[in-house]
């Protein structure tokens, strides 16, 4: 995410604390967290997908490959 709309996230949150904003103001915050918050999804999903695990015996598991608890098999 550009810097400049992380500021701007700041800025309004700065702003609503001492005043209500306006819908505009509110519609644009929550707009520029849900852009935030799938950034670092994104960014957070790739990392797993390149993360392996170690295992005792030396062979290796991607994180990708692994099978969510609870999954059928």
């Amino acid at each position: 995410m550009e810097k400049k709309k992380l500021e701007r996230i700041s800025e309004l949150t700065a702003i609503s604390r001492q005043r209500e904003l306006t819908e505009a103001e509110k519609s644009e915050r929550e707009a520029l967290r849900s852009e935030y918050r799938r950034s670092v999804m994104a960014n957070f999903t790739d990392t797993l997908e390149h993360t392996s695990i170690l295992e005792p015996d030396g062979s290796k598991i991607k994180v990708k490959d692994m099978k969510r608890s609870g999954e059928d098999k």
